[in-house]
């Protein structure tokens, strides 16, 4: 009688699973990498995170890895945050504002460039978007002109909601209130822009409140003007919903990613959230990300919350698949005592988009020693329990969420060794010595790929207190074993394999031992324990499959496609910025700089333009990394500029009128082309900025050369003078961020350093320049109150 049931139970799911699998989305079966921890850092790429990820590239595409989430990559308040702090959606890195140009990512270019890498890898890039709140309202001067009087108090925020922003039209050229309160850089936001508004109370409920900084309110109504800014254009109806949305489009065709994963998506209403994967799947045009698009909500809840939200957006994103989760993390706390056959009614019900994880930022937030080693765990500020790498049963943890349904996501510090070899801060990413992995998950990520799990039907065919065993139909069996010393030596388990096919254990568990199909897909397999004391090392799980399979998985080569909108509200034409931007002048020949991409020897660039005005000329200009205009085109309307890149590495892209009496104009910049597989980051890059928003030298302003002390200061500062220049007269330049001069100088023969009087500056930043016949030597500095 009981083997009846089992025969039945196993009926019934197998047609279920053929009839689920048939409706699943294809990047359900991506695996994706976690590409960040909370609080990242790498001494070699300070503020370059971007650089970063580009160089571990290749070694991602080895590892099988489908796709890799990064984090927010918009300025944040600072480079001290690592994201989740949003200022302005519209500075990628370009402009100067909060005391930097660069985010926690890098600058704009290298963000550009390592979605280029990794699409030349073959890996899609998952963007991490915050979507409930904003913060850092004023300057970065504390916050001046941040504040505003009129506005209704939501008890936590002290009324600073004015968001303005720099741009190419109005650069953040000192920090005081009324220089913040004229930045007109698109998507200024005002106090009714949140909660409280004259129309929508706060601090009610999860969507309302203020948590994290000025709480967003999508209601239609929510729009009006500020108090006291002076740049302070009309709002009209549904102004942060469309501006969101408008922003969303941008954002994707600017830099090329592939899809989103959507913070804390219970902290703002569901239609938004729908209308914005709308808009991005169906309305960006040539970007469009389809309905196949990989999206991904974060809800921390129940499996009927998580299943509830992904259909309230009509499926167009999963969710976390935190329901499973809190089971994974049972079986760790469990130590031995858990019952793994409950663990298929933990997942989720609705898995067309779901995304198994075992752990994130949010659940793995660790205490460290100086060297990145663990020492605790800041309980208070992590979701729930964590899953330690070394723990002997989170290889069992990364073999289930393989093996169910969904994307499984994998974590950085599960993949590779970071918490307990003291190279957290210090490592070469391309270096296996330095970085290494953690073997159990590199083969199970392996298996996944290789063995092909996921072009099978999700069945399970054994559920037992100390033994679960998962089958990809005709594809893989995956067993795990919860006991500490014991093996799980199963006989007679169910299969879809044929009589007479040679099963080996592609874990390694079980060393060179095979089992054979017999008795209408019936076969006996082992699972090691949970201690190590297996063949390879593993622990817990082992995995199954026809054999002779070796390394079949390989995603292709990618070109990539971004596009760069020419308007003066965009980019920053101060001298401390990318100076990148801005519309095309009247009756002026001067030029803009489009922006720069970091192409392969052997690619074909296409440049296609999409000008306002079709009736005036524009010329195209293609600079080689030394600023070298190498070609160029002029031509009216819309119309394509093909050109062959020479060497790997930087290239810089110019438009400018081909007349000195033409309207200015809006235009639309679109690139393909195809980075290379390997870089090296360090590489000089050159600015190459336009001669009429240049003060500077051609080379970026971050490459400080210069020691200058106090830095910031408020009366002097002194000034190191390095010592292949003491043989020989220097004169000093010092320079505002708009490329003024404002004072000059010379320093005395045989001084090895000198002081400079700064009283007379207003507050803000500062560019000091070296020079003498054989060299010129860049610093900067910041005036204070």
């Amino acid at each position: 009688m009981m083997r009846i049931k089992i025969i039945l139970f196993t009926l019934l799911f197998f047609f279920f699973s053929n009839e689920y699998k048939s409706q699943v989305n294809p990047t359900n079966r991506q695996v994706v990498l976690q590409g960040f921890w909370w609080d990242y850092w790498n001494s070699n790429f300070p503020n370059g995170w971007s650089n970063y990820l580009s160089e571990l590239a290749p070694r991602l595409k080895e590892l099988g890895i489908d796709a890799i989430w990064i984090p927010p990559s918009i300025k944040n308040t600072g480079t001290n945050s690592v994201g989740y702090a949003p200022f302005d959606h519209y500075d990628l890195g370009d402009k100067y504002q909060k005391n930097s140009v660069k985010t926690r990512m890098g600058d704009k270019d290298e963000l550009l460039r390592m979605v280029a890498v990794m699409k030349a890898n073959g890996i899609d890039v998952i963007q991490d978007i915050v979507l409930n709140h904003i913060t850092g309202a004023g300057s970065a001067s504390n916050g001046g002109g941040g504040q505003d009087a009129t506005a209704m108090d939501d008890g936590t925020t002290n009324k600073f909601k004015n968001f303005r922003y720099a741009c190419f039209a109005t650069p953040a050229f000192n920090e005081t209130a009324t220089n913040y309160l004229n930045r007109a850089g698109r998507f200024s936001k005002n106090w009714q822009n949140f909660y409280p508004n004259n129309n929508n109370i706060c601090c009610t409920n999860d969507i309302n409140s203020p948590f994290w900084g000025p709480d967003i309110s999508y209601e239609s109504n929510a729009f009006g003007i500020s108090g006291n800014a002076i740049f302070n254009p009309s709002q009209s109806n549904d102004y942060m919903r469309s501006e969101i949305r408008n922003w969303l489009i941008w954002y994707k065709k600017q830099v090329g990613w592939d899809g989103v994963r959507i913070d804390a998506v219970k902290h703002f209403p569901t239609y938004a959230a729908e209308d914005f994967l709308w808009n991005l799947q169906n309305n960006a045009l040539w970007a469009n990300g389809t309905n196949e698009m990989f999206a991904v909500g974060e809800w921390v809840g129940n499996s009927a919350q998580l299943d509830a939200w992904a259909n309230n957006v009509q499926n167009r994103a999963g969710t976390f698949d935190f329901s499973l989760r809190f089971a994974l993390s049972d079986i760790i706390n469990g130590n031995g005592n858990f019952n793994l056959g409950s663990i298929p009614a933990a997942q989720q019900t609705n898995r067309l988009r779901t995304v198994p994880f075992v752990n994130n930022h949010d659940t793995y937030r660790p205490q460290l020693d100086a060297l990145g080693n663990y020492t605790g765990w800041n309980a208070g500020s992590q979701i729930g329990t964590q899953i330690e790498p070394n723990d002997p049963r989170s290889s069992i943890a990364y073999a289930i969420a393989m093996s169910v349904d969904g994307a499984p996501e994998i974590f950085f510090e599960d993949l590779f060794n970071i918490g307990y070899l003291g190279n957290r801060f210090n490592h070469h990413p391309t270096n296996n010595i330095e970085l290494t992995t953690f073997s159990d998950v590199q083969n199970i990520i392996w298996c996944h790929q290789n063995l092909h799990f996921k072009e099978g039907a999700y069945m399970v065919r054994s559920q037992l207190q100390d033994a679960l065993v998962i089958e990809r139909q005709g594809k893989a069996l995956i067993g795990v074993n919860d006991h500490f010393t014991n093996w799980q030596n199963l006989t007679g388990i169910q299969t879809s394999f044929s009589d007479g096919t040679i099963l080996a254990d592609y874990s390694g568990a079980n060393g060179t031992t095979t089992q054979t199909v017999y008795g209408g897909g019936l076969v006996n397999i082992s699972i090691p324990p949970c201690n190590g004391t297996a063949a390879a090392g593993r622990k817990g799980y082992s995995i199954w499959a026809p054999q002779g399979i070796l390394t079949n998985y390989l995603r292709p080569s990618e070109s990539i496609t971004q596009e760069w909108e020419m308007e003066d509200d965009l980019g920053d034409s101060g001298v401390a910025s990318l100076q990148q931007g801005g519309r095309l002048p009247t009756d002026s020949r001067d030029c803009r700089v489009v922006g720069r991409i970091f192409t392969d020897s052997a690619t074909s660039v296409s440049i296609d333009i999409y000008p306002q005005n079709s009736l005036d000329s524009i010329t195209i200009e293609w600079l080689d990394k030394s600023c070298n205009v190498i070609d160029t085109i002029a031509n009216k309307g819309n119309f394509n500029f093909a050109i062959s890149a020479n060497y790997d590495g930087w290239h810089t892209i110019r438009i400018r009128n081909t007349s000195d009496n033409q309207v200015g104009q809006k235009c639309f910049v679109k690139v393909n082309y195809t980075a290379p597989l390997v870089i090296q980051s360090n590489v000089v890059k050159n600015k190459c900025a336009c001669e009429n928003t240049s003060g500077s030298s051609i080379y970026e302003i971050d490459n400080q050369l210069l020691n200058i002390y106090p830095n910031p200061a408020n009366d002097y500062i002194n000034v190191l003078i390095p010592e292949e220049a003491l043989t020989d007269l220097m004169s000093f330049t010092i320079l505002d961020s708009y490329g003024n001069i404002v004072k000059e100088g010379w320093q005395k023969l045989g001084l090895t350093s000198f002081d400079i009087s700064i009283q007379n500056l207003v507050c803000g930043l500062y560019f000091i320049r070296l020079r003498n016949s054989k060299m010129t030597i860049n610093g900067k500095f910041v005036k204070t109150d």
